[in-house]
């Protein structure tokens, strides 16, 4: 469920409900409806469509009960990386991507994919 409800998803369903709302109350003539709902409905669907092609999805933590249970027990580096790593990222073609890069380890061709 959590994999459907990225900020992408949310804004493409958004867009496409107000621009289905607008563009009903146009053919019901409906016309004080159909402009804003049609106008803000387009734009902010394409505007998901946009945000949907450059979305990586969160990493699972392998280890979701020791990771709770020994926050006060680790570097604060580890929780960042953690916090980085498991949410939703755009823009990027993968996670730690800059990171990569600066240690040689980047494969512009073939990039290394984080599962858990």
């Amino acid at each position: 469920m959590k994999k459907y409800l990225s900020p992408g998803n949310l804004i493409v369903t958004a867009g496409g409900i107000l621009a289905f709302i607008g563009m009903t109350a146009y053919f019901t003539d409906s016309v004080n409806l159909s402009v804003p709902t049609f106008f803000y409905g387009v734009p902010i669907f394409l505007i998901g469509l946009g945000l949907k092609t450059s979305e990586i999805p969160p990493v699972e933590l392998f280890d979701k009960t020791n990771f709770a249970t020994n926050k006060f027990n680790r570097p604060k580096e580890l929780t960042a990386l953690v916090k980085d790593v498991t949410r939703w990222r755009y823009g990027i073609k993968a996670h730690l991507e800059s990171s990569l890069e600066s240690i040689n380890l980047w494969d512009e061709d073939n990039p290394p994919q984080l599962k858990k």
